[in-house]
């Protein structure tokens, strides 16, 4: 018989939860562990080019499939990957750090080893973690099975990160092989709850309301939730928008969604539903300065009932103890307010044909191209800047998702999610939208990308250096400049075969269409495009954003 160890244990409940590829950097403290993922046949292996990489790649994945785990070495590992993962704490992506750590032994002898700071202290990269609000977990022998138990219960019902250390004696520490039968039970999600009177006091708040709006946020897409709100705002004709920061959380083509709110920054027809209402309901949002216009959003606690996962309150006043995000908002969906509101009339949006010419690509023609390029099998990326403000406004096509980092903001984060996203989930096409100089932060895992043979979509915008910042401060000073990439070189310098990708410059409007249309047809290969645009040219809503950014740093 096969001998069980924790390990594997660790591994079947990671399995079970989802994952089924492990992401990370090998590092002689995890090396054993890692066997243990190599020589399973039901799990794979993929190596990034270093840790922030599997970082940023475990959060796309997560966000496609629902959990991922990556894998980091003690000290020098954890530390490079802890900028990812406190992308996922912000941003509420269930995310697994694994950390191979050296002995127990060792640590207690307080031996001098190597990726320490040679003081005996081996608890600091510990609270690292713990001061950034990350949940830790370092197992121990008599432990072990209750303390992974726990951590994973923990991820899977509150869809947040969690770190987790193995201390490298405790790789092949046997456990009961009976143990794998109860996993299931053991991370099940806690039972649905009686919610009634959370359900009557919000029901009761909006009784007598004559113009309510939802605002949706991230918390919404993390739990699944998007139907059940689709479901509220049918039933009682109550309009709907969602945040930069859960975009896409809610289907976006059901006739009461309005569009995606940013402040006093967004389309006046937009605004007018949230600037108008007597009463605002903000399901999962987080009010940041970079999807309200700057702190712009016209309402107050008095307005509001607000529910997210950790509270809820209606007018600033906590709701009863039976709240629960999920069970109250899930209730809700079948909830009949008996408002009597007249059906939602969303604006029309532009609605002219989009019709491609020899001129120049501008950023303005780019956004509604790719609008119209995604589809409801792929999933776009938008790396924060000129990507993300000038595609989140645009409305996306029923079943597209679209991911950013509007909060947490890490630059380079969106290529290697892109590359998470497309190996979580290869029927649907991931596509990214990047500028060059957030790509150069992370470029490194384009091996990984042709190694696994992924096909995605990859949009560099070509702008000559860091837009975002430009438009923020110091439009043409040098330290917004970026090295010049030859970016038709970049897949074969990578390890490319020629007949894996497929690189297209486009410089006008009617070479982007038809690059776009070659993508379509390429789809066994990853597509690189370059669009090239003039330095300044920048999407309104950014321009509006870093106008009040500059302001707040004065």
């Amino acid at each position: 018989m096969t001998e069980y160890t924790i390990s594997d244990y660790l591994l079947d409940v990671i399995k079970a939860l989802g994952a089924d590829e492990i992401l990370g950097v090998p590092g002689d403290y995890n090396l054993q562990f890692l066997d243990h993922i190599t020589h399973r046949d039901d799990m794979k292996w993929v190596g990034n080019a270093n840790e922030l990489n599997a970082s940023y790649m475990a959060d796309g994945y997560a966000r496609e499939k629902g959990f991922a785990t990556f894998v980091t070495t003690f000290g020098v590992g954890e530390l490079s990957a802890i900028n990812g993962l406190a992308g996922s704490v912000a941003e509420h992506v269930p995310v697994l750090e694994i950390v191979g750590a050296p002995t127990n032994d060792v640590q207690n002898a307080g031996k001098l080893v190597h990726h320490t700071f040679g003081d005996s202290n081996f608890d600091r990269f510990i609270q690292a973690h713990e001061a950034l609000g990350i949940k830790t977990t370092v197992l121990d022998a008599k432990h072990a099975i209750d303390q992974i138990d726990e951590t994973l219960a923990y991820i899977h019902t509150t869809k947040q990160p969690a770190y987790l250390v193995l201390p490298s004696d405790l790789v092949n520490a046997l456990v009961n092989p009976a143990l794998q039968g109860g996993i299931a039970n053991r991370i099940a999600a806690k039972q649905e709850q009686n919610v009634d009177q959370s359900v009557a006091a919000i029901s009761a708040a909006l009784a007598d309301s004559k113009s309510p709006v939802i605002v949706v946020g991230h918390e919404v897409d993390r739990f699944s939730l998007g139907q059940a709100v689709k479901d509220f705002s049918l039933k009682n004709n109550i309009p709907v928008v969602d945040l930069g920061l859960g975009k896409g959380a809610v289907d976006e083509s059901f006739a009461n969604f309005v569009g995606t709110y940013n402040g006093t920054i967004s389309d006046e027809e937009i605004n007018q539903f949230v600037s108008g209402a007597d009463t605002v309901l903000v399901l999962g949002a987080k009010l940041t300065d970079s999807v309200t216009g700057g702190f712009t959003q016209e309402f107050d606690d008095s307005q509001v009932i607000n529910l997210f996962a950790a509270a809820g309150s209606i007018y600033g006043q906590s709701l009863p103890a039976d709240y629960d995000f999920v069970a109250t908002l899930q209730q809700l969906a079948s909830t009949d307010l008996n408002l009597k509101l007249a059906n939602v009339q969303a604006p029309a949006g532009d609605i002219t044909a989009l019709k491609a010419t020899d001129k120049a690509l501008t950023q303005a023609f780019y956004d509604r191209a790719l609008q119209e390029f995604i589809t409801a099998d792929k999933t776009l990326v938008a790396e924060q800047g000129t990507s993300f403000f000038g595609l989140a406004s645009q409305n996306l096509a029923s079943g597209a998702k679209f991911f950013g980092q509007p909060l947490w903001g890490s630059i380079g984060y969106a290529f290697p999610a892109t590359i998470g996203a497309q190996l979580a989930n290869p029927s649907r096409r991931a596509v990214l939208s990047t500028g060059e100089g957030s790509l150069q932060l992370t470029i490194q895992d384009f091996g990984l990308a042709l190694k696994e043979r992924l096909t995605p979509v990859l949009f560099i915008i070509e702008n000559t250096g860091y837009t975002v910042e430009r438009v923020i401060h110091g439009m043409d000073e040098p330290y917004n400049d970026v090295p010049k990439y030859r970016y038709n070189k970049i897949a074969e310098a990578f390890g490319g075969q020629a007949d894996q990708y497929d690189f297209i410059e486009v410089s006008t409007e009617q070479e982007l269409m038809d690059a776009m249309q070659k993508a379509d047809q390429e789809s066994d290969k990853m597509v690189i495009i370059q669009a090239n645009m003039a330095m300044k040219d920048a999407p309104a809503q950014l321009i509006e954003t870093g106008i009040r950014f500059e302001a707040q740093n004065h």
